[in-house]
C-alpha cells in the first residue's frame, strides 16, 4: 500500500496469463457463478471464479498471520491468498508463512511483495549486482516447493525518479523485473507465479514514463492492481468497485481495465491491494462499495483475484481501510465474502 499525492485542499492516501494462450474479453458469460470444480492452473488461474485473499494488520505490530485468522474469523472465509511483504534479504520463507499455507483445513497460497532493490536501486539489480540476493532467494523459492505469487517492488510508479542516470527511471524498473525473473528461472525456481503490481492512479498513468515500466508479456504472468475507493461523498477517490479498475489518466486515455484487456490480453488481472475507506473517526457506511463488487466482477472476467487490505489506520494514520468500521460495512463485507464466485479450489 502507498500514498498517492492527493490535492492540496485534502490529505493524501494510497493512491498482479502466461501459458494459457486464452484470450480475456470483456463479457459477462464467463465470470458467471462458478461451479463446485473451480480449481486454479498452473499459473494459479482459476477455471472459474475470483480468487479471495488478503492482508490483515497492516502498520501495526499484531503479527500478519494471526491478523489474517481474525480478519478471516469476521468476514467467514478463508483466504485463498494470504498478502505478505518483503524486502532485500529478509528471510523468505518465515514459519508462519510455511504454517499458514500448509493448513490443510484452510487451504491458502502466498502472495509475496519483495522490494529486491531494498539498500541499491532498479538499475543496479538490472546490471546483476544483486545477483547474490537473487540467488539466495531462488534456493530459498525452490526448498519452498509450493506456488505462490511473487510480486516485483509493487506500486513503482511512486518510486520513479524521472532524471538520467538515478537508477530508478521506469526503464530502470522494467529491465530489473526482467533480470530478476531471467535470474530465478535460471537457477531452477518454476514455482514463482509473477505480477508486476501498479497503482493504477490518474496522475501516475498520465506520466509520459508510465508505459516504459511494464517488463514485458515474456516475464509478466498477472498484471496487479493496488486502488481504493472513498465511501466519504466529496471526497479524494469517492466512489464504487467500478471506480478504482477504471481511473483513466489525467488528460484522458485507457482506465486501468481497459488498457490491461486491450493490451495484455492473455494476461489476468488481480486487484492486489483494495478496500473501501473513510476518515478516522469519520465513520461512513461502506456498504454500497461491497455490494458493488461482484456485479463488476460479473461483467469484468480478466480478474481472477481480489485481495483486501485491511487496517485501523492507513500508513499516514488518518484512513480506516477496515471492513468492521460500521455493524452495516461489516454485515455486507461478510455478505460478499459469502458469495459463491470465490469457490475455488487451490490446485
Amino acid at each position: 500500500m502507498r500514498l498517492a499525492k492527493l490535492p492540496k485542499f485534502l490529505t493524501a492516501l494510497t493512491a498482479v496469463l502466461a501459458g494459457t494462450g486464452a484470450v480475456l474479453a470483456p463479457t459477462t458469460a464467463a465470470t458467471a457463478a462458478p461451479a463446485a470444480n473451480c480449481v486454479t492452473d498452473a499459473k494459479l488461474v482459476p477455471s472459474c471464479g475470483v480468487l479471495w485473499g488478503g492482508a490483515a494488520g497492516g502498520f501495526t505490530s499484531a503479527p500478519r498471520d494471526q491478523a489474517l485468522k481474525t480478519w478471516e474469523k469476521a468476514s467467514g472465509r478463508t483466504a485463498s491468498l494470504f498478502h505478505q511483504y518483503h524486502k532485500g534479504d529478509e528471510v523468505f520463507p518465515t514459519k508462519a508463512e510455511i504454517a499458514m499455507t500448509n493448513d490443510p483445513a484452510n487451504p491458502r497460497a502466498l502472495l509475496l511483495n519483495w522490494k529486491i532493490a531494498y539498500g541499491s536501486n532498479w538499475a543496479k539489480v538490472a546490471k546483476g549486482e544483486q545477483n547474490r540476493r537473487i540467488d539466495a532467494f531462488a534456493k530459498r523459492a525452490k526448498s519452498y516447493g509450493k506456488k505462490f505469487f511473487l510480486v516485483l517492488n509493487h506500486e513503482p510508479e511512486n518510486d520513479v525518479v524521472a532524471r538520467k542516470g538515478s537508477g530508478w527511471e521506469a526503464k530502470d524498473f522494467a529491465a530489473m523485473y526482467r533480470h530478476t525473473i531471467k535470474r530465478l528461472r535460471s537457477q531452477g525456481v518454476t514455482n514463482a507465479v509473477n505480477v508486476v503490481a501498479y497503482m493504477g492512479n490518474e496522475k501516475w498513468m498520465a506520466q509520459n514514463w508510465w508505459a516504459d515500466l511494464y517488463p514485458g508479456d515474456d516475464v509478466v504472468d498477472w498484471i496487479g492492481l493496488d486502488s481504493y475507493v472513498s465511501v466519504e461523498k466529496g471526497y479524494y477517490h469517492f466512489g464504487d468497485f467500478a471506480d478504482l479498475l477504471d481511473r483513466k489518466p489525467k488528460g484522458g486515455g485507457l482506465g486501468f481495465y481497459d488498457w490491461a484487456v486491450s493490451k495484455h490480453q492473455s494476461k489476468p488481472i488481480m486487484v492486489a491491494e483494495w478496500g473501501a475507506y473513510h476518515r478516522v473517526g469519520r465513520n461512513t457506511d461502506k456498504s454500497a462499495v461491497y455490494n458493488s463488487v461482484v456485479p463488476e466482477l460479473r461483467k469484468r472476467p480478466a480478474i481472477k483475484a481480489i485481495v483486501h487490505f485491511d487496517t485501523k489506520k492507513d500508513d499516514q494514520g488518518d484512513r480506516d481501510i477496515s471492513i468492521d468500521s460500521t455493524k452495516a460495512s461489516l454485515a455486507a463485507f461478510k455478505k460478499l465474502a459469502a458469495d459463491p464466485i470465490f469457490k475455488v479450489k487451490l490446485g
